[in-house]
């Protein structure tokens, strides 16, 4: 920025080099447009100054936000790789779980949140090797088993 300022201030020193005359109509013109450059080029360095504020404000508070973002999202992240996605046999709409469910000891039952239809049931996935009848399966525990 200075360089605008520097240019000005020599175009100033020419118009006194060259005895310009502030009382000629062509002085007039030229002094007031050194004057005008001279303001623009004050108020452009203000705007870059101001401009370098605001880049070091923004790259902290990016630095911030990403020290936020990896504590909050790291510590209660569940990565895709750790879900599984079915369609609900009764809606049809995509529900996602935990992985970690199919490893449950206990029973467990996922529902669809959109119309409380049974997506996965722990007991059905361990039932369905007992049932030798596809017929009684079917009319026990539904006609979509989720499967795998």
């Amino acid at each position: 920025m200075a360089g605008i300022k520097e240019r000005v201030a020599y175009l100033h020193g020419l118009t006194k080099g060259l005895n310009v005359d502030e009382h000629t109509p062509e002085g007039k013109v030229l002094l007031n447009i050194i004057d005008v450059l001279n303001d623009m080029a004050e108020d452009v360095e203000d705007i870059y100054l101001q401009q370098q504020d605001l880049e070091s404000y923004v790259e902290t508070l990016d630095e911030d936000l990403n020290d936020l973002e990896d504590e909050v999202y790291d510590s209660n992240c569940i990565c895709e790789d750790d879900l599984i996605e079915m369609q609900c046999p009764v809606c049809h709409e995509d529900v996602s779980f935990e992985a970690d469910i199919l490893d449950a000891k206990e029973d467990i039952e996922v529902t669809c949140p959109h119309c409380g239809g049974v997506v996965y049931d722990t007991m059905i996935d361990c039932d369905y090797s007992e049932v030798h009848d596809e017929d009684d399966y079917d009319h026990h525990y539904g006609s979509h088993h989720p499967g795998l």
